[in-house]
């Protein structure tokens, strides 16, 4: 029997625990095919702070979600076991102390068969992750779906912070650079080659401008032909949505992704062997309305529903 979410019709939606989805919380990720992790820093930032209250507020508003897809007949919870397991304890004052953290808490979490599905949290979290994710499965694919590349070499004379994520990953071999994508990218650069290195790396990027009132369905299945087989790890940063969706952000930048192409691009990558995703740079104090985390909630739900071995009605 698979833990469920507590429903509407059984307690109102603005009580019960704070937990996704008012899922069941547990202590470990013992007889777990999905985890829930929480990681609540923003240390990793360069702009506008705040993402250490994306996991808290991700939770609050994931309470309207229901169980079953109706769009696309996903049930995750009938054949996924899933719990949250809380959030990670943090070094607050101390960037690289946490990076550290993280990754031995995940090395922890994946000694049992299962999927974390990370909570941010600013984008530094993923690279701990991806140290993780590799130790267990090798070097992976992985679809970043973002309006920057992250692949500064350093910044303010760091090295790992949340713009310098990808280089990294990359140089310690983290990667299948054949298999990563890069879709959303726009803004502004330093200069015309900003971009050089992860595509002589084999990246492929996407620029936002390329898919502009397109449907993102193409794109997706084509995404999904040439990563092929074996794992992959999907890292969704909330600014690829144009501000107008997602306000709520640390480095906002115009002419992004609508929600219902973000929602196009996740349900497209069905049939990838994904072995981890997350979900960050949600800053509420710049989400006046909730909407920013509602958003990013659902696109969880999304991940969640394309995760292997989910049932379909």
């Amino acid at each position: 029997m698979t833990n469920q979410p507590i429903g509407g019709n059984e307690l109102a939606r603005f009580s019960g625990p704070g937990t996704f989805m008012r899922l069941p919380a547990a202590e470990t990720a013992q007889g777990l095919d999905v985890a829930i992790i929480g990681v609540p820093m923003d240390h990793g930032t360069s702009w506008r702070s705040g993402t250490r209250f994306g996991p808290k507020e991700l939770r609050s508003q994931s309470a309207m979600i229901r169980p079953y897809n109706i769009q696309t007949g996903a049930a995750p919870f009938d054949s996924l076991n899933c719990a949250d397991l809380g959030d990670v304890a943090i070094n607050t004052f101390n960037l690289s102390a946490t990076i550290d953290i993280i990754s031995d808490y995940y090395d922890e979490v994946l000694k049992h068969d299962v999927v974390p599905m990370t909570l941010g949290g600013d984008h530094t979290l993923t690279l701990p992750i991806l140290r993780a994710i590799a130790k267990k499965h090798g070097p992976v694919g992985l679809v970043h779906v973002d309006a920057h590349a992250d692949v500064s070499d350093s910044m303010f004379g760091e090295r790992e912070v949340h713009g310098t994520v990808f280089r990294r990953a990359y140089e310690e071999g983290l990667l299948d650079p054949s298999r990563v994508w890069q879709v959303g990218l726009r803004g502004t650069g330093y200069s015309a080659e900003d971009f050089d290195d992860p595509l002589e790396w084999g990246f492929k990027m996407i620029l936002a401008q390329e898919i502009w009132h397109k449907s993102l369905a193409p794109l997706a299945a084509e995404i999904r032909k040439e990563i092929g087989e074996g794992p992959v790890y999907m890292s969704y940063d909330i600014d690829s949505l144009d501000p107008a969706y997602a306000p709520g952000t640390g480095t906002p930048e115009i002419g992004g992704l609508t929600t219902p192409q973000a929602m196009e691009l996740i349900r497209g990558l069905r049939g990838l062997d994904i072995v981890g995703c997350d979900l960050v740079e949600v800053s509420p104090p710049y989400d006046t309305t909730g909407n920013t985390a509602l958003t990013g909630a659902n696109l969880m739900f999304e991940m969640l529903s394309i995760l292997p071995g989910v049932t379909y009605r």
